[in-house]
């Protein structure tokens, strides 16, 4: 064992840690890969039961709070409560292995470590239990080719993201009335999990590489994280949508909502899962933009005589809400609990805010005479009460504020104000918090009008979008405008 004193800090060099030295004596690998089978990834059935039953706290009986193990002699304790810490300070047994995650733990350099060897071991373990689990490798860390090492030792130079850094800042030429492309691909280019899989060369194209939209999405998050900042073109998108989204064809002025969802559809479409299988079925896809943007919307319908409920669950990739002010009755709100205050929204100014339209949104609603449904129970046409809910909400929320109305005798655009919240909490649909990082916006009529877009930089940093000139934003100047399509993160995420 090491003679350092318990109390002591050091510091962890370039190197790596100083002190696993002290554990790497006598058959240190076999037991280190003991460990990990039995304790961290356990990838029979008969090991998971083990750990269930073994992994306890020895102090506390606790089998959650970051349990660690100790690596000399597989002492269990929990991180959270430092009844590891206390072990290792009366034992001088300083690393210890968290039992989740598997990263080695130490006391000394107070810190979790990286050690070649260790990691090495580990990352087979790793993969002979995802193995035995028919897992494969889902979730495997990505590693340099020898190109990239030998291009990273020819480039030595790195670029750091500072907090005012403006890279992945970009303008967008309008090409002629295409403000409503660029406004959503500002939009899609700065939400974090889309942008992070195209930085990543994710995409495998097995298109023609000159009709493949994800294949130009992809060259497009190139061109704006690349530090340019001249203005792009973006011809060759604008080309691929009119291929393979013909109703947007032509320099008329479009909607920015619907090239949101031509856009989704055929990157859905132009995208393959990760099983290699094409995305063609929309009710079961693993595709990148399934990933990010379905959410399952519920319908349940009641009859009003025997009272049986007939149960749908569709995909979907935004929530189009009502606005007062329209020709659909706005009010009263669905029944129970008001999460305007959860929000930080406020009524004191008599605004109607996003929680009010989407607890409009998921009231019940009588679908009358006029609209009987053929009851499974009754066996007959019967008048139904609808309610809608969300039964899975996805990664990335998108709200629609429906503006724009059509009718046979009315068109025009509805300019309601709807207060929305920099953090959306939606505890009273369903247990999920979210953040605000893009908001477009539309200027004008019905006939004529222009978009632009707000989108989030860093955590505070705002900047506003208007084609090729891009300008620095308040969070006021965010919170006050008007408001077309709501783009909200999810904050925490989790493997399924």
């Amino acid at each position: 064992l090491l003679t350092v004193k318990p109390d002591a800090v050091t510091t962890m060099s370039p190197a790596g840690c100083p002190h696993v030295n002290g554990f790497k004596v006598d058959n240190w690998k076999q037991n280190l890969r003991v460990i990990y089978q039995c304790f961290v990834w356990s990838g029979s059935a008969e090991t998971r039961k083990r750990k269930a039953k073994s992994c306890i706290c020895h102090m506390c009986g606790a089998h959650l709070n970051r349990l660690h193990s100790c690596l000399y002699c597989v002492y269990f304790a929990c991180f959270a409560k430092k009844h590891i810490h206390e072990h290792a300070k009366s034992k001088r047994h300083n690393l210890a292995i968290d039992l989740l995650y598997g990263g080695i733990y130490c006391f000394m350099c107070q810190d979790y470590i990286y050690d070649k060897e260790m990691e090495q071991i580990a990352k087979e373990e790793q993969r002979k239990a995802w193995k035995m689990q028919g897992i494969g490798e889902k979730y495997s860390t990505w590693e340099p080719t020898k190109r990239e090492l030998e291009l990273l030792r020819h480039n030595p130079k790195r670029r750091r993201i500072t907090s005012n850094c403006t890279i992945g800042l970009r303008g967008l030429i309008n090409l002629g009335n295409t403000c409503f492309m660029n406004c959503i691909v500002q939009a899609l280019t700065h939400t974090p999990l889309l942008r992070d899989f195209f930085l990543s060369d994710r995409h495998k194209c097995e298109m023609q590489s000159n009709s493949c939209l994800v294949c130009e999405m992809s060259q497009l998050f190139q061109e704006f994280y690349s530090g340019h900042r001249s203005p792009h073109i973006p011809f060759r998108l604008l080309h691929l949508v009119w291929t393979h989204a013909r109703h947007l064809a032509g320099y008329e002025q479009q909607d920015a909502h619907e090239f949101l969802i031509a856009a989704l559809d055929v990157l859905h479409r132009h995208c393959k899962d990760d099983n290699g299988k094409k995305a063609n079925n929309p009710n079961h896809c693993n595709c990148i933009i399934d990933q990010i943007f379905t959410g399952g919307l519920q319908s349940d319908v009641t009859c009003q005589v025997c009272h049986g409920v007939s149960t749908t669950i569709d995909p979907f990739w935004d929530i189009s809400l009502d606005l007062p002010g329209s020709s659909t009755p706005f009010w009263p709100l669905s029944p129970g609990g008001d999460g305007s205050a959860l929000n930080g929204e406020s009524h004191t100014t008599g605004a109607t805010t996003l929680t009010d339209c989407l607890r409009r949104f998921t009231r019940p609603e009588h679908l009358g005479s006029s609209a009987k449904i053929k009851c499974s129970g009754c066996h007959s046409y019967q008048e139904s009460t609808k309610q809608l809910t969300m039964k899975k909400l996805p990664i990335v929320a998108c709200f629609h504020l429906k503006r724009f109305e059509h009718s046979a005798k009315l068109r025009r655009k509805i300019t309601t104000y709807v207060s929305f919240p920099l953090e959306l909490d939606m505890t009273p649909f369903m247990a999920s918090r979210y953040s605000l990082f893009a908001v477009v916006n539309h200027q004008g009529t019905l006939e004529s009008g222009h978009y632009t877009t707000f989108i989030r930089q860093h955590k505070d940093q705002w900047f506003k979008c208007d084609d090729a000139i891009i300008t620095k934003a308040s969070i006021k100047d965010v919170l006050d405008s008007e408001g077309y399509l709501l783009f909200y993160h999810k904050q925490f995420l989790e493997y399924e």
